[in-house]
């Protein structure tokens, strides 16, 4: 443990270490920038437009996906539980959000774990 923790120190100090001397050297040895057209390729205003463009796409788009998930989740569903030895089944009504594995929780509040020989089948509620 105490060893990778050293291994772990040692790695940050000589990426440091590299970093610093490239820096240094880049700043000794710089030639002076061209200079540059006064005409820009993309109008400043067009690149500030497409990125308010993009952010307001990028949140409409996870605002999207949460009120998806979440009326997903808040279907419906009914669960037959079949037997494996006896053949007998049982049918419960859950949300699709409470099905976790093998254990899910009913419309009512009764929460329901299934054993190793039960089969769970999950269905639009009819």
């Amino acid at each position: 443990m105490f060893g990778k923790i050293l291994l772990t120190i040692a790695v940050i100090l000589g990426a440091y270490h590299v970093i610093r001397t490239r820096m240094r050297h880049d700043q000794e040895s710089a030639p002076a920038p061209p200079a540059r057209s006064s005409t820009p390729l993309v109008p400043p205003g067009l690149l500030k437009a497409i990125a308010y463009g993009l952010v307001v796409a990028m949140v409409a788009g996870s605002l999207l996906w949460l009120y998806l998930d979440y009326t997903a989740g808040r279907e419906v569903v009914t669960v037959r539980i079949i037997n494996a030895t006896t053949g007998s089944v049982t049918t419960y009504e859950a949300r699709r959000a409470d099905v976790e594995g093998r254990r899910f929780t009913t419309l009512d509040g009764r929460p329901v774990t299934l054993a190793d020989v039960d089969r769970m089948e999950l269905s639009p509620r009819r």
